[in-house]
């Protein structure tokens, strides 16, 4: 391969996976189109290749369908609807504001796109609950971790669950990562069965998204890299 075409496949590459990242969007409303289990498996071999520090892999990944889904999704209601849950916790009191702003933007934008008003308690409350149904999907994911590990070891399980995500939205399905299954540990364990030592970090719908849903065409806006990033070093 000549240096020339070399480029021209790295660029290809690059477009790829930036169309790729960029076209992911976190999907709400599902097909009921099942997705096979040896794709499910492709898309898990990806993300493996996720980094982690010491290579320790301590990622857990619980992958429901059919009927085990519909048994786990009703404890989880249940628990909900029973106030089993634990508090959040991913969530400071009080956020600091310019957080409390982007989550205000994001509740106005999604609650429009449904048509509820943000004033409608039990409409709301209802399509919380669409949550632990994985949204209408076929396939539901659990991510769990060793709970005596410490936070550079859940960055890792994001890593993982970053590369299952692109990988699925490379191979044409949708995702939805989900922290609503958190507080719900006790209930999600009680059914799959997970290891004392084991903690219910967040969930995930996998599946093809509905695209006539108007819940998947809102428009949630991104910071440009001047906002967020401080590029040092650099010649002017």
């Amino acid at each position: 391969m000549t240096h020339s075409s070399a480029g021209y496949a790295a660029h290809d590459r690059a477009t790829c996976v930036s169309g790729v990242m960029r076209s992911r969007r976190t999907v709400r409303a599902f097909r009921t189109q099942p997705v096979a289990r040896e794709l499910v498996e492709e898309v898990l071999k990806d993300a493996a290749a996720a980094p982690s520090g010491g290579n320790m892999q301590p990622w857990r990944v619980y992958v429901v369908a059919g009927p085990v889904k519909n048994i786990l999704s009703a404890a989880v209601l249940a628990a909900a609807r029973a106030g089993k849950g634990l508090p959040p916790a991913h969530l400071p009191d009080p956020l600091p504001e310019v957080f409390r702003g982007r989550m205000a933007d994001f509740g106005a934008r999604y609650y429009a796109s449904l048509g509820i008003d943000r004033s409608d308690v039990e409409a709301r409350a209802r399509q919380t609950e669409r949550n632990y149904s994985f949204f209408g999907a076929p396939v539901g994911l659990i991510f769990a971790i060793d709970r005596r590990l410490k936070p550079h070891s859940w960055i890792d399980l994001g890593l993982f669950a970053h590369g299952v995500m692109i990988s699925a939205k490379a191979r044409g399905l949708d995702t939805c990562p989900q922290v609503s299954f958190a507080p719900f540990h006790h209930a999600i364990s009680s059914v799959l069965g997970m290891p004392a030592e084991e903690v219910t970090v967040f969930g995930m719908s996998l599946g093809y998204g509905d695209l006539d849903a108007a819940v998947n065409r809102a428009e949630m806006p991104r910071e440009p890299p001047e906002c967020f990033a401080q590029l040092l070093g650099f010649p002017t």
